[in-house]
């Protein structure tokens, strides 16, 4: 996935969750500071504003987003990742940004149903730095449905990140909603490609797929992979799946009931962190009161 959720003493994490931070090039200027920050119970907000929209769909053109893919390689796509080859998953897409690094780099993310139409679901460490308030990330854009070089659905850019307040300060419920603003002349996000259901509460047993587009070759981010296997409770609060995607794909859903004719399934948690190595588990949050309130506060956004 994109990089480390820095749980510190907690967990050891590598694999999906480091690799592509560390290796990522830093291919862009630090983030931009206007970004407003304020924090509302267990809910932490960053807005951008109009102009910082457009500076960041202005600054992810196609070639830079071929050009950070070309600069990660993580290693041969494993054993359990598949390339999608089914019906098309427009929901689905990259999820482009810099980090507070000034790195460029990548995430995935789903859209899914909600009041405002205009919401996706990714991992919080896709959208600031944990433990670390004031690190937050900049030029953020999502492409939904991307598929090598090509973005069908055009491009969004985000207008707002909801993470729990736990995430900002302690690194805990690597869980983030985005409102992603709707472009000039065009439909809002949902009613242009599609959205998944999402669900909370829900306990760890049934089979799921993960999707994501992770930076391993051949791949190297331009194509959407995919994992399935029975989702298990594990410890603080999360889940896990025998899946091997790699770094970039986090944030991506896992889809419960997924109907792969209809490309339609259920969000029940999304790709966090793992090892990242043939058969080894990775690891998704539950999705409890506190994702909850995230997706609230984005859908009413």
């Amino acid at each position: 996935m994109s990089h480390n959720p820095f749980r510190g003493a907690r967990r050891t994490v590598s694999g999906l969750a480091t690799a592509l931070l560390a290796l990522a090039g830093p291919l862009a200027a630090s983030p931009l500071t206007a970004a407003a920050a304020t924090g509302t119970g267990q809910v932490s907000t960053v807005t951008y504003t109009t102009a910082e929209q457009t500076a960041a769909l202005s600054y992810w053109t196609p070639a830079r987003m071929k050009q950070v893919s070309r600069a990660v390689d993580l290693g041969p796509t494993g054993p359990l990742s598949k390339p999608w080859t089914g019906k098309a998953v427009p929901s689905i897409g990259r999820l482009f940004f810099v980090d507070s690094r000034g790195q460029d780099t990548w995430c995935t993310a789903s859209a899914v149903t909600s009041e405002n139409h205009s919401v996706i679901m990714t991992a919080a460490h896709c959208a600031r730095l944990g433990s670390s308030p004031v690190n937050t990330y900049s030029d953020i854009v999502f492409v939904p449905g991307y598929t090598k070089g090509k973005t069908p659905y055009g491009r969004y850019a985000v207008k707002a990140t909801k993470t729990p307040r736990s995430w900002a300060e302690d690194t805990v419920n690597d869980i983030a909603a985005m409102v992603v603003a709707t472009p000039a002349y065009g439909q809002r996000l949902t009613d242009a490609v599609g959205a998944q259901a999402i669900a909370f509460g829900r306990p760890a047993g049934a089979r799921v797929t993960a999707f994501g587009y992770p930076a391993t070759t051949p791949q190297r981010g331009e194509e959407l992979l995919y994992c399935a296997g029975t989702s298990q409770r594990a410890p603080e609060g999360e889940w896990r799946v025998l899946c091997d995607l790699g770094g970039g794909a986090s944030g991506g859903p896992w889809l419960a009931d997924f109907d792969s004719a209809t490309g339609k399934g259920t969000v029940v948690s999304v790709n966090s962190h793992g090892a990242g190595d043939g058969g080894s588990p990775m690891y998704g949050p539950m999705l409890d009161n506190t994702a909850q309130a995230v997706y609230d506060a984005a859908q009413h956004g």
